[in-house]
């Protein structure tokens, strides 16, 4: 049987979630709840439409700042759905109870081919540092809207490089286990970016016996996504943008390619969704934890 989706909010992300589920073969129709009006897609602002159309499937691509408030709705709306929320899960963290449908966060680096690799290669391996680079440039972030007037820029309503850029976060600890050791922290607004919230992040610490440093920033214009993992055996670097591997021993040098394919992650993610298939998926605790985490850093726990 064919699925309904409904995604609350039409930014950015809930446009690229909309164009892809619309051609989804499984989907027979997608409701955009928002006060945009837009002529590609049909669109409400009411709950009594969003009743009688009954969804399969609910997307949550709110800002940030507003997720609690859009779950809230679902919750005392609907039963038994299956909702993919847009990470982070909150702004901050906040006590909640999802008990009426199934959540998931939308992590969707999970399924890049990079870390898909990573995930099966590190068990071979005895690990004892890892270093994570994600150097982004906010102002070409979006087409479509001066960065300066982005939920990005704006602390309050959910911005920040901590938050818009756990997905590193989250892949860490997926892969390696949970943080459990903060030695080093740097969290500052250094660039002449104008924004009001923090554009660079650097924190040295442990999960388990393992050293990780992780290095985010909202200003660079030289863009990466690498990750270094150095073990008794080689040296892993894993290139996110480029789509490649690199595994170096003490007497080679091998590489491997992955296929680019635009928007896969998500496409990938949502397949395991509708097809039941959670085992990649980032479940409520998961995302709690990269949360709770992110609190840690902040000094608020």
């Amino acid at each position: 049987m064919k699925k309904k989706v409904l995604i609350f909010g039409f930014g950015s992300i809930g446009k690229r979630h909309a164009n892809l589920l619309r051609s989804f073969k499984t989907v027979s129709n997608v409701l955009i709840f928002s006060s945009r009006i837009n002529k590609k897609f049909n669109s409400t602002n009411r709950i009594f439409d969003i009743l009688k159309f009954n969804p399969d499937y609910i997307l949550v691509c709110s800002e940030t700042s507003q997720h609690l408030r859009t779950i809230k709705i679902i919750e005392k709306n609907f039963k038994n759905k299956t909702v993919l929320v847009e990470k982070p899960l909150f702004h901050k963290s906040i006590r909640f109870n999802f008990k009426n449908n199934k959540y998931y966060v939308g992590y969707n680096l999970r399924f890049h081919p990079v870390i898909k690799f990573l995930k099966r290669q590190i068990k071979k391996n005895k690990i004892f540092s890892i270093s994570v680079f994600c150097n982004s440039f906010l102002p070409k972030w979006r087409k479509n809207i001066d960065y300066f007037n982005s939920y990005s820029s704006s602390k309050v309503r959910g911005g920040g490089v901590l938050l818009d850029l756990s997905h590193e976060i989250d892949y860490l600890q997926w892969l390696f286990g949970k943080i459990n050791r903060i030695e080093y922290k740097k969290i500052k607004t250094v660039s002449n970016l104008k924004i009001k919230s923090e554009d660079m992040v650097q924190v040295i610490g442990k999960i388990k016996n393992i050293n990780f440093y992780l290095n985010l920033t909202y200003f660079s214009r030289h863009e990466e996504r690498r990750i270094i993992i150095d073990s008794n055996k080689e040296t892993i670097v894993g290139d996110l943008i480029n789509y490649n591997i690199k595994i170096i021993d003490n007497k080679n040098l091998k590489k491997i390619k992955f296929k680019n394919t635009k928007n896969q992650t998500y496409i990938d993610q949502h397949l395991a969704i509708l097809n039941n298939q959670p085992k990649i998926l980032c479940n409520i605790k998961d995302a709690k934890n990269t949360l709770s985490f992110i609190e840690r850093l902040k000094g608020k726990i």
